[in-house]
């Protein structure tokens, strides 16, 4: 069994509300139908009528057929109430109230944004039209991030066809898809929010490899310090929030991953070859390998899948099939 059908048995004991906001989409349609018929999650789906007719037709299916209500933002009865909370969160910065209602109206993505933050949506997937910078800019705008992080960032959840030494199957490597040069700080975001990810979805103990060219001081560079800092750091916010994981770093990655590298490279450490979460020095690095690891070794990489936010928010690569939107429900649901 795949690490998604586990996740969908797990997404059906949930059942969350999910909301599309690309319901022109003719893939999204057919994966919200998709989502509906299988208890995987409740679909909200925005766009009007015209748009949602033209495309069921080139689905095929309808959202009628899986009991799916549309919602047209425009003419929605909760734009005032939505753009009234949209007004709160950004007349800091000089948004009025008419800005707020225009955005809610004509910005799809801001609309499900705030349906998010007012709790009439415990998710959101897009981003098969949209692209990811308006995907980040709307969820900062309308969700922001979750408690003691600063920034969003971005997972690849990696099933391996063969198992690791240590015998994971599944590992998450961050962040493959948002911060090209992280500082070390940020590093401890990016090892915060990929620890959360990692039980949310796989349900076991977090045990995080802070990647270098470098083991435990084996070379001295400015590019090693930053990683064997922000190690240091997420040992120390780790215990100071009570988070349960296992952190090491700075590793390389044989010695995060192969039980008898590690014995001889990081004797003391706390990951003796059994990492599960690999952490990266930079979006280079990650974007590298995960590549590498999937046309290489032949595993699914699923993502990139956003976290760090205060409420799940997932964005999708514009050239996704169907079962991909389907996947980034799936993962939402269980994030929420």
């Amino acid at each position: 069994m795949s690490i998604l059908d586990i996740m969908i048995s797990k997404a059906q004991a949930k059942v969350q509300s999910i909301v599309l906001p690309e319901g022109q989409d003719p893939r999204v349609i057919a994966a919200a139908v998709k989502a509906a018929q299988n208890n995987i999650a409740k679909p909200l789906v925005l766009g009007t009528p015209a748009e949602i007719s033209a495309a069921e037709a080139e689905a095929g299916v309808t959202l009628a057929s899986a009991s799916i209500t549309s919602i047209d933002p425009a003419t929605s009865e909760l734009l005032p109430q939505l753009a009234a909370a949209f007004y709160e969160k950004r007349k800091a910065k000089g948004l009025s109230h008419e800005q707020a209602l225009n955005t809610l109206k004509n910005e799809r993505l801001y609309f499900g944004g705030m349906m998010v933050s007012q709790n009439l949506a415990q998710g959101l997937v897009a981003g098969s039209i949209a692209s990811t910078g308006d995907m980040l800019r709307s969820a900062f705008h309308c969700i922001g991030t979750a408690p003691g992080i600063k920034l969003a960032s971005a997972f690849f959840m990696i099933e391996l066809r063969q198992p690791t030494d240590s015998g994971d199957t599944v590992l998450l490597f961050a962040d493959c898809a948002v911060n090209p040069c992280p500082t070390a700080e940020q590093l401890v975001d990016i090892a915060q929010a990929t620890a959360d990810s990692y039980r949310h979805l796989i349900g076991k103990t977090p045990r995080l490899a802070f990647l270098s060219f470098s083991t435990k001081g084996s070379a001295k560079h400015e590019l090693v310090d930053k990683v064997s800092a922000a190690a240091a750091m997420t040992k120390t916010r780790f215990r100071e929030i009570n988070i349960d994981a296992i952190v090491d770093g700075e590793l390389q990655a044989d010695a995060a991953l192969v039980p008898s590298v590690s014995a001889s490279k990081n004797q003391n450490g706390a990951i003796q070859g059994d990492a599960n979460i690999l952490i990266f020095p930079d979006l280079q690095a990650a974007n590298i390998s995960y590549k590498l690891v999937q046309r290489l070794a032949g595993a699914a990489a699923i993502g990139p899948l956003l976290q760090g936010l205060a409420k799940p928010v997932n964005d999708l690569s514009r050239g996704c099939t169907v079962d991909d939107i389907l996947g980034a429900i799936v993962i939402t649901v269980l994030q929420s």
